[in-house]
């Protein structure tokens, strides 16, 4: 069963299209639109304003896996920026890690899509529509669909697009919806796909309404710039202000265990000692390690 139409219908709109200024793409906020619906990243943009995590995050939350952002998110108040039940193709152990480019597309209404048509042919569009935000990638980015749920006539990419967003972002796709001929998808060495579904059909009874617009992604909200991260369960969307913060938090998790394990295998304390608080001599010890390893990690004492 088809699930409800995303909640940013109302603001990616046929008025949305209609009131922004000409230089607007298709079904986008304007730019300081999009900077102020993103207004808690501080950092750098794109031209469009879409948050741009620097690469060293992206590089950051490699290590990172879901329960240790979940932490991270909850205490937050995000509490739904984790999605699973995908079907992968070229998976792998490691992870894949990105900045959201998002795109959102509605069930068919004709009077709609006549508009986003002539709006595309004003713009130079070419193609499709589902080839329109492929051509606006950058190196880096995870292009995030939101396709509603739709498997049959909902395949968003074959082998050439994916080929297309592979070639533009070096990176993987996420879309709420499917994919077409996963045998020539898995030969895209390093093309990561997260999907509901495949399905030899092709897209067809869908309008593209929104480009780097909030999407929803089953029971996640997906804002553009948002950092895409997959593990094993699943892919968590991460809000960009926080990312730094994760990423702390996971490395002193994998610290801690570390220690712990090595202390366990020294017999210098007990398991019981190791799993609950630790004394101040250990936290002590523990902090004198990280300095020893040339870490900037350090423990409080109380």
């Amino acid at each position: 069963m088809a699930r409800p139409i995303s909640g940013c219908a109302f603001l990616t709109g046929a008025l949305l299209l209609l009131s922004l200024p000409a230089p607007a793409q298709i079904g986008m906020f304007s730019k300081e639109q999009r900077v102020n619906l993103t207004r808690e990243w501080k950092g750098d943009r794109f031209d469009d304003g879409r948050p741009k995590a620097p690469d060293s995050i992206l590089d950051g939350l490699r290590d990172v896996d879901a329960e240790e952002a979940w932490g991270v998110l909850q205490s937050h108040g995000y509490r739904d920026q984790f999605e699973g039940n995908w079907h992968v193709i070229n998976g792998g152990a490691d992870r894949m890690v990105g900045r959201a480019f998002t795109a959102v597309f509605m069930p068919l209404r004709p009077d709609l899509n006549a508009v986003i048509n002539d709006k595309g042919k004003e713009e130079g569009r070419v193609g499709a529509q589902n080839s329109w935000p492929i051509d606006m990638l950058s190196p880096g980015d995870v292009l995030v669909v939101d396709l509603f749920g739709k498997i049959k006539d909902g395949t968003y990419a074959g082998d050439n697009l994916g080929t297309a967003i592979f070639t533009h972002s070096h990176n993987g796709l996420v879309v709420d919806g499917s994919v077409r001929d996963e045998t020539g998808i898995s030969e895209i060495k390093g093309f990561r796909v997260y999907v509901r579904g495949v399905d030899p059909s092709a897209l067809k009874d869908v309008t593209l309404t929104g480009i780097n617009v909030p999407v929803r992604i089953g029971h996640t909200t997906v804002m553009p710039g948002d950092l895409v991260v997959s593990d094993v369960e699943g892919v968590t969307f991460v809000p960009p202000q926080l990312a730094q913060e994760v990423i702390d938090k996971a490395q002193m998790t994998h610290a801690v265990d570390e220690w712990g394990h090595q202390m366990l295998r020294e017999g210098k304390y007990t398991p019981g000692q190791i799993d609950r608080k630790w004394s101040k001599p250990m936290i002590e010890e523990f902090n004198k390690w990280l300095e020893e390893k040339g870490s900037k990690l350090r423990m409080p004492e109380e």
